[in-house]
């Protein structure tokens, strides 16, 4: 009886010592398992990865994140969610490329994109994007609150309401720069060469973004404005030139000055008014050879050789008026008056992805019927005005001037 009891217990042994080293092995390898597995809250982890990129340190980054991470932020802010974690993730997956307009666009950001097409909102009224790596005003929008608390095109913005935007995208600026109505903002800027700070304080508005007017001027010369390529620019541009063909004038400006840009189908449209079918108008390229393709006038060329027409260009004409400009120069069929252009030449495609959210991508870009890279250097005019902040405070505009000089003697 004694030797079984003998053998019962050190067969309890046994058993327990086995099942221990079994749960022990167990825990281990639970607990060593690749970083992926250990991310519960996900799905759809792996799909449509690249087959050739090892993702292992995301995850492992994820995990210690999760385990480790403690927000010492003082204000008591919400607790960061997956869903925006993923959304970081998207957007520094966009900023690895250095292109300031491939863009992700979580729901709130893509609301105000779509928001920005429709052309009606509460801000300051004015075109931001990035050059040198600088947050820069492109254009500020006639009649509003920007243009008349002295903002300019060039106008590069180093703080808003306080807050550095060495780091921020362009659709970050705008969100800060966008709010209710009546509400003031304070933007930062440094001006042409100077190094000096200024603060400019702006009170928001509902924005209207205007598209075009008219004028005939004294000396018989007929000014077509066009502030934006949005889509009904088209029909409202045959309509001023209906203007400038009753006016009985021989002579046209295209003032494209602070112009932004918009739809590429617009830019072809008008400039087709001024160019025969078998000219080029712009031409777009993917990067490889084979994806080049080059967009033609439409033909509509009404006008015979009696027409002399001036484009004025500053630092805020960008895409589309720098498509339309450089079309009709490279065509002979107009002469640039004013400031170099902003550069901003290339093709962006919005892409709906899953959750509501958006990818702004970069896809192309634009060169001018002479082999011109738009987005390298901008557009240089051929005959130079500069308009500065105290000709705006005194009411003069010497590039326009100059361009009514022009197509008075030749000059």
């Amino acid at each position: 009886m004694r030797r079984l009891m003998v053998f019962l217990i050190t067969l309890s042994v046994f058993i327990v010592g086995w099942g221990g080293a079994f749960f022990v092995g167990t825990y281990y390898g639970y607990t060593n398992r690749p970083a992926i597995e250990s991310v519960t809250a996900l799905y759809n982890k792996e799909e449509d990865k690249p087959p050739t990129v090892d993702f292992s340190v995301f995850w492992e980054a994820w995990k210690v994140l999760d385990e480790k991470y403690v927000d010492t932020n003082s204000d008591n802010r919400p607790a960061v969610t997956d869903e925006q974690k993923v959304w970081g993730a998207i957007q520094g997956l966009t900023q690895s490329l250095g292109d300031p307009y491939t863009v992700f666009l979580p729901p709130e950001e893509k609301k105000q994109f779509e928001d920005d097409i429709a052309g009606n909102f509460s801000g300051v009224g004015m075109e931001i994007g990035i050059r040198d790596g600088q947050l820069t005003v492109v254009a500020p929008l006639p009649n509003t609150p920007a243009k008349k608390a002295g903002i300019l095109a060039g106008d590069r913005i180093i703080k808003i309401d306080g807050e550095e935007t060495t780091k921020m995208n362009v659709n970050e600026a705008v969100k800060n720069i966008r709010g209710p109505k009546g509400e003031p903002v304070t933007l930062t800027i440094k001006r042409g060469e100077s190094t000096e700070e200024l603060s400019i304080t702006i009170v928001r508005d509902d924005i209207q973004i205007p598209t075009i007017d008219t004028e005939l001027l004294a000396e018989g010369i007929f000014v077509i404005r066009l502030y934006n390529f949005s889509a009904p620019a088209p029909d409202l541009f045959r309509k001023g030139l209906e203007e400038f063909i009753d006016s009985g004038a021989n002579k046209l400006i295209l003032d494209l000055r602070g112009n932004p840009g918009g739809y590429l189908e617009a830019a072809i449209h008008i400039s087709s008014w001024f160019l025969p079918d078998d000219k080029t108008v712009v031409v777009e390229k993917k990067g490889q050879v084979d994806k080049e393709t080059v967009h033609k006038s439409y033909g509509f060329d009404v006008f015979t050789d009696q027409l002399k027409m001036v484009v004025l260009i500053d630092q805020g004409s960008a895409s589309a008026s720098e498509i339309v400009a450089g079309a009709l120069r490279g065509n002979g069929a107009a002469t640039l008056i004013g400031q170099k252009t902003f550069g901003k030449g290339s093709v962006q495609e919005l892409v709906s992805l899953s959750g509501d959210t958006s990818l702004k991508v970069t896809v192309a870009r634009w060169y001018t019927p002479d082999g011109h890279s738009i987005s390298a250097d901008g557009l240089e005019p051929d005959i130079v005005v500069d308009w500065t902040e105290e000709d705006a405070q005194a009411g003069r505009d010497p590039q326009l001037s100059r361009a009514i000089d022009y197509l008075t003697t030749g000059r």
